[in-house]
């Protein structure tokens, strides 16, 4: 008797990234009403999603080149769109959204096609600019909750995460166009998930 193999998209760990979408529009609508308490959990549950499907992709053997490929767009859409829902509820400056959407979408336009191929992978680099931008807007949101005070202090390390998001774009978008002319990528073959 033969096994049926399941989809490569049919993943617990796809069903968590899916989640993170999900939770996108509850995140947006409480950070745009002021963050508070509820506010607070939700983004720390949609953060944590991106720590989970990778752990369970892992664990469950349930790596997918699906996987490989939403997981990054449901970090990019979901930190754009609650970056931007901070913008408009005046806890984040306007600059740090444009630099921010800017780099992502040149990112878009001249890497998408060697990411999907399969010729880069995300860098150390890249991991430690989605952690720091990622807990910087959390701070952002955990200060204006419970320490409104303390805005100015993390709007410092949100623009140190702007920064290294601004070489991480461009280093990715080099490695990219190196791959794309035929050179060696330079890079370990992408992580699980």
């Amino acid at each position: 008797m033969t096994q049926r193999r399941r989809p490569d998209w049919a993943t617990i760990p796809n069903l968590v990234t899916l989640a993170r979408f999900a939770l996108l529009a509850p995140v947006c609508a409480l950070l745009l009403d002021g963050p508070d308490t509820l506010a607070v959990v939700l983004l720390l549950a949609w953060a944590s999603t991106d720590w989970i499907d990778g752990v369970l992709a892992r664990a469950l053997d349930q790596t997918s080149r699906t996987g490989e490929i939403i997981d990054p767009i449901a970090d990019r859409i979901g930190l754009a769109v609650i970056v931007a829902s901070l913008a408009v509820a005046d806890l984040l400056p306007w600059a740090a959204l444009v630099i921010i959407v800017v780099v992502d979408v040149a990112m878009v336009l001249l890497a998408t096609r060697a990411a999907l191929g399969g010729r880069i992978a995300v860098s150390r680099l890249g991991k430690v600019r989605t952690f720091l931008l990622m807990t910087s807007v959390f701070g952002l949101v955990v200060v204006a909750a419970w320490a409104p005070d303390l805005v100015p202090a993390v709007r410092v390390l949100l623009w140190i995460a702007v920064a290294l998001h601004v070489i991480s774009g461009v280093d990715y978008i080099l490695r990219a166009t190196r791959t794309g002319a035929g050179a060696p990528a330079g890079e370990a073959p992408p992580s699980p998930r």
